[in-house]
């Protein structure tokens, strides 16, 4: 992020669940994340802290990342979805939008055989058996997460 705009300190606020994708945009160099439901003196504080050149992240995250630091486990409840790719995220997302393997593969670019390899590396990450499961999955991911 910070190399296509010149600098520029990111910070992402999002509806989506923070202990998924708040490690993905620091991946892609963001320099925070907050949840639209924080209070406006957190999301206030956020801003600051990324303008002053800071990484901003939740409480919550910061001891996640901790605990996995010393060599612990985020957490009993920790995510599968955490173990995907984010390609794979992005192809299971599309899955629960409803489309096909070709659609899916027209959108990203992509040819057929790649999204299918996708699709059974879904399968395998989050023990899912058959593709109507995987659509099952997919479709009330989308749901509870927009």
């Amino acid at each position: 992020m910070q190399t296509e705009y010149g600098g520029v300190n990111v910070l992402v606020s999002s509806m989506h669940d923070e202990s998924l994708f708040s490690e993905r945009v620091l991946r892609a160099r963001a320099r925070g994340y907050i949840s639209k439901d924080e209070a406006s003196e957190k999301v206030i504080d956020a801003i600051r802290q990324v303008l002053d050149g800071e990484v901003y992240l939740s409480d919550q995250i910061i001891q996640k990342l901790a605990r996995t630091m010393v060599g612990g486990r985020a957490g009993d409840g920790q995510s599968t979805l955490e173990s995907l790719s984010d390609r794979e995220l992005e192809v299971f997302d599309l899955i629960g939008r409803g489309l096909t393997t070709r659609d899916i593969a027209d959108r990203l670019h992509l040819s057929v055989k790649t999204i299918e390899s996708y699709r059974e590396h879904i399968k395998s990450k989050l023990t899912i058996e058959s593709s109507a499961q995987l659509m099952r999955h997919a479709v009330q991911w989308v749901l509870e997460n927009g």
